[in-house]
């Protein structure tokens, strides 16, 4: 069984590692359910409880997956889903939502979705610059007040609004990409987090499938998987810079018989006892790949040449197209 780590100050508590459920049914197309709730049923098992969807996956199969394959297991799970998004007739449109009376509603669907009577992990998928982040956590507020949540997290908030939003309901998450070749977080987000006693979810901690045994660039992937024009990182002359820049991740597998996935993931978790990656995958053998770092421990020489060869701002690109860049929140 995977060893607990608890996130936040308000007692969340989780497995070390968890299990990001978008590409069941979102984003990198050719998606399986029967073998997702085969994946699902089997992190259960091996004690991955925590299990990250959004409203916006799909939109809304994911959720609906993760009801249908719950049930009867639902107790046996740390439940983590978003909001914030306009979606309209089943489409998402550009642009974010989260007035008060939206999130509201965007609960009520998720719930229904999910078959189940609360949420354990609520976050606000994107912050809304229209809405003031204290109008967004006074509402979840008082959804954890009626009970139909149970923790309030943020995703790819900058460090002013979470030291707002935390002033009015505690934030026990924070949600941003974070991994070997995308770091820059550390410099003030990490900082505010640990001065907080904030946890922190990576997302992509295994860079999108660039730091795994078989790294492709964009054009290799198919018309409806993102990656295809969604990350800079994978495109062009970046996608053969940032390939040499990874081989210490390979060296360093190699050196310890491992994947590079569980290299990369071994590192992420190493970073503190309030970090819990959420890797993603669609099949039990990924999933189990995964899984095993839990119990890789790289030696502080192998660490060391891990921070050397990949340290902040060395990947080659940006990790966003300039549209989806500019709905980062900024501060």
């Amino acid at each position: 069984m995977l060893m607990r780590k608890k996130l936040g100050t308000e007692g969340l508590e989780v497995s070390c590692l968890g299990l990001g459920c978008m590409g069941m049914s979102h984003a990198y197309g050719g998606a399986d359910k029967a073998e997702a709730i085969k994946t699902l049923h089997r992190a259960i098992a091996l004690g991955c409880d925590f299990l990250d969807t959004a409203e916006m996956y799909g939109p809304y199969t994911n959720e609906e997956l993760l009801g249908e394959a719950l049930t009867g297991r639902r107790e046996k799970v740390v439940l983590a889903t978003k909001f914030g998004f306009r979606i309209e007739n089943g489409k998402r449109l550009a642009g974010t939502n989260s007035r008060p009376a939206h999130i509201r509603d965007v609960v009520e669907a998720s719930l229904k979705r999910l078959r189940t009577d609360h949420i354990d992990l609520l976050y606000q998928h994107r912050v809304d610059p229209a809405v003031p982040i204290e109008d967004v956590a006074g509402t979840v507020g008082e959804l954890i007040a009626a009970g139909k949540v149970r923790f309030f997290g943020l995703s790819e908030a900058a460090p002013a609004t979470l030291e707002r939003a935390h002033k009015t309901t505690p934030v026990s998450v924070l949600q941003s990409e974070y991994s070997l070749w995308e770091r820059t977080i550390e410099a003030k987000v990490l900082p505010t987090l640990r001065r907080l006693g904030i946890g922190l979810v990576p997302f992509s901690p295994l860079g999108r499938g660039f730091l795994t045994a078989r790294p492709k660039p964009a054009e290799a992937y198919g018309e409806k998987d993102f990656r295809r024009a969604g990350d800079p990182r994978l495109q062009g002359d970046n996608f053969a810079a940032n390939l040499k820049l990874t081989e210490i991740v390979r060296t360093i597998a190699a050196e310890l018989a491992a994947s590079p996935g569980q290299v990369a993931l071994a590192w992420l978790m190493a970073q503190g006892d309030d970090v819990v990656p959420i890797p993603g995958t669609r099949t039990i053998a990924h999933l189990e790949d995964n899984l095993g770092a839990a119990l890789l421990h790289p030696t502080d020489e192998q660490m060391r040449r891990l921070d050397d060869a990949l340290p902040p701002g060395a990947t080659a690109g940006p990790r966003y197209t300039p549209a989806m860049a500019a709905m980062v929140d900024k501060g």
